[in-house]
């Protein structure tokens, strides 16, 4: 992750418009643990783009680790008006993997509590 950081911020210095290396830079930055500096790199990312479905999946996650519920679903609320959301599959091998179970059970709570809403009306 150090030498992905490391390539990823010279791209970025390269280009400082390239959108993909801003994610691969947060990406290494959320490997090496440093959650907040990568949730300011993808905040700055969607502030750009505000539609942009792997951007708010991957602040979804960190919203979800911080404890922040409403937030996560928010964002992935926004995720699936996008339309994109075959962004999720890869980004979760991405994902430390206790993030990605608590991506996935988060994911099929709120699920069944929308077919149990619609099966009540």
């Amino acid at each position: 992750a150090p030498g992905v950081f490391q390539l990823a911020c010279l791209l970025v210095e390269l280009d400082t418009a390239d959108e993909a290396s801003r994610i691969l830079c947060a990406d290494a930055l959320y490997q090496m643990g440093r959650g907040e500096e990568a949730h300011r790199l993808l905040s700055l990312a969607l502030s750009r783009n505000p539609q942009r479905a792997p951007v708010l999946a991957r602040l979804a996650l960190l919203q979800l680790k911080k404890g922040f519920v409403d937030d996560g679903n928010q964002l992935l609320q926004r995720v699936i008006r996008t339309g994109d959301t075959s962004c999720l599959l890869p980004i979760m091998d991405i994902f430390k993997d206790e993030d990605r179970k608590l991506m996935q059970t988060h994911c099929h709570v709120q699920a069944l509590a929308i077919l149990e809403s619609q099966q009540e009306d």
